[in-house]
């Protein structure tokens, strides 16, 4: 709700909340314990880039999941890809990045334009998903750093594999739709994530 004051400004309640949590948080964070700053990985920026992407890639894989067997060919409109070659389409994206990143071949290719059942699908993302992670398992901070040509740019290996995750998040936004469509709840909506250990 808009408030107008004198002198012409325009307030928000919302958004003068939203800016009071903001500067709340530094404060916040410098009250934490420094002994997690002092307990920081060998290789903080990959565990951080593979924190961020398990967690992405896990919510593609329940959205997989969770969506049913006769959903897999709905599309909202004629012009977008079914769910099922969404589903396709993340798990060929993860093989594509993470096999770059990792220096090899990539290993399987074709998967949104072969399979269209459920169940294959499903397997193929999860077998995606766990080659990124092998791929994660095997990079370090030096490794990461070195450069990759991908398309027409040079980028760092750990770049790519970031990019990776904001491709696969961008396409769970579009599994969300599709599943809202269909009065499906998801993953992400289930549930709170749970509270980092302390």
């Amino acid at each position: 709700m808009w408030h107008d004051f004198p002198g012409g400004i325009l307030v928000n309640k919302r958004l003068c909340f939203a800016f009071a949590a903001l500067l709340a948080v530094p404060g916040v964070l410098l009250g934490q314990d420094t002994s997690q700053a002092q307990a920081a990985p060998a290789n903080p920026i990959t565990a951080s880039e593979k924190g961020l992407y398990s967690f992405v890639s896990g919510a593609v894989v329940a959205a997989a999941q969770k969506m049913p067997e006769e959903n897999y060919s709905f599309k909202p409109t004629p012009d977008v890809r079914s769910f099922g070659q969404l589903v396709g389409h993340v798990a060929d994206a993860n093989y594509n990045f993470c096999a770059l990143a990792a220096g090899e071949a990539n290993p399987a290719k074709g998967i949104e334009k072969t399979k269209t059942s459920k169940a294959d699908l499903v397997a193929a993302i999860k077998d995606a998903v766990a080659y990124c992670n092998k791929t994660f398992d095997n990079m370090t901070d030096a490794k990461g750093s070195q450069m990759t040509k991908f398309m027409n740019f040079n980028m760092a290996k750990l770049t790519l594999l970031s990019l990776n995750t904001a491709h696969s998040d961008e396409h769970y936004g579009n599994m969300v739709t599709y599943l809202r469509i269909k009065g499906i709840v998801p993953p992400t909506s289930e549930n709170p994530p749970p509270q980092a250990p302390k």
